[in-house]
């Protein structure tokens, strides 16, 4: 049996992808390890589903000037120290990296003990961690078609892969969760796992407009269901776990910020998507990267949060309606449309 050692930590984009990948190496026939951070937001995640878990020490790596560069650089020196001696125990036969703090070690780690190792960048251009990777790599995948002219000959465009459970959703399901029919189209409106304050306000300003044509269905993050409004047509959830397949199943199209992964998994489900990616003010940028990209290869529609208000949203929802079909219809020949697939093949060509 062959072993693979996943890694990646930090955010959800760092870890989501190695979970949608668990269920396919095993099928495949690997034994499975992963390899974070000791209080890593994926440790909780990985552990649920009974792969072996170990940690190593890691720092933070920033693009910017902070007295704790100095400390953190001891500890990935100390991380890469532990990865090293760990993997010469593990024996994995190839390294799979997402990414994140806690890669830099194990990726090091893996080429001190001569293991292959297969990088992926969910972004349109290499993250740090993936720039530190790419020279000890035999190939980088990548989300984004535009991404492998940063990376060069080892770059190859395979999407995201994307968890199982999502092309699980049951429609009528989602129907009789939000209290929907089937006489109206349905829009998902989703911000992150936060939400977002700007478009849950502008949203709310255009409600009674768009729901004479829909039914929405608004996940709005932790605290921010406003319990005065009651129109028909319109449900509220914090956020979704378990359900969120069959509300995903039930949805006509969705808007939404322009997380990599968040598109990735409308591209996979065949979502037509209105985005709204985070202004360059709140963020390096990289969702307006995206969400252009999208636009460019016929995917979805986009606004940008500079240019929404209550009018410009009802006006983009109209089109996003009308286009929705031909959106459709791209995704349908998108060749990143499987990532999970296309991510297995390059391991299993290196493992």
């Amino acid at each position: 049996m062959k072993t693979i050692v996943l890694t990646g930590g930090g955010t959800a984009g760092h870890v989501t992808p190695n979970l949608a990948l668990i269920p396919e190496l095993k099928k495949a026939g690997y034994n499975v390890i992963y390899i974070g951070t000791e209080n890593g937001m994926e440790r909780g995640l990985v552990e649920k589903t009974g792969v072996e878990y170990h940690y190593v020490s890691t720092g933070k790596l920033r693009r910017y000037m902070s007295k704790d560069n100095f400390t953190d650089m001891f500890k990935v020196v100390k991380g890469i120290g532990e990865a090293k001696k760990l993997i010469k125990r593990l024996k994995p036969d190839i390294v799979f990296s997402k990414g994140g703090f806690v890669a830099v070690p194990v990726v090091l780690g893996a080429k001190f003990n001569g293991v292959p190792v297969i990088a992926h960048e969910s972004d349109m251009t290499p993250g740090l961690a993936n720039k530190i990777a790419m020279p000890f790599a035999k190939k980088i995948c990548t989300t984004f078609p535009e991404t492998v002219k940063y990376i060069g000959k080892k770059g190859i465009h395979t999407g995201t892969p994307i968890r199982k459970e999502l092309f699980d959703g049951d429609k009528e399901k989602g129907l009789k969760l939000c209290g929907f029919d089937n006489e109206k189209p349905v829009i998902m409106m989703m911000g992150g796992s936060l939400g977002s304050q700007k478009i849950n306000k502008v949203l709310r300003a255009a409600l009674t407009e768009i729901t004479t044509g829909f039914q929405l269905v608004h996940i709005c993050g932790k605290g921010n269901v406003d319990k005065s409004i009651n129109i028909k047509g319109y449900k509220q959830f914090e956020y979704l776990s378990e359900e969120l397949p069959h509300v995903i199943a039930c949805a006509d199209m969705v808007i939404s910020r322009a997380g990599s992964n968040s598109i990735s998994e409308f591209l996979a489900l065949k979502k037509p998507a209105l985005l709204i990616p985070l202004s360059a003010k709140a963020s390096r940028g990289d969702q307006i990267l995206n969400a252009q990209s999208f636009e460019k290869q016929g995917y979805s529609l986009v606004l940008n949060e500079e240019d929404m208000t209550p009018e410009s949203l009802l006006k983009a929802i109209k089109e996003l309606y009308l286009a929705k079909d031909s959106l459709i219809t791209a995704m349908a020949k998108s060749p990143a449309s499987n990532g999970v697939e296309n991510v297995m093949k390059v391991i299993l060509k290196y493992s």
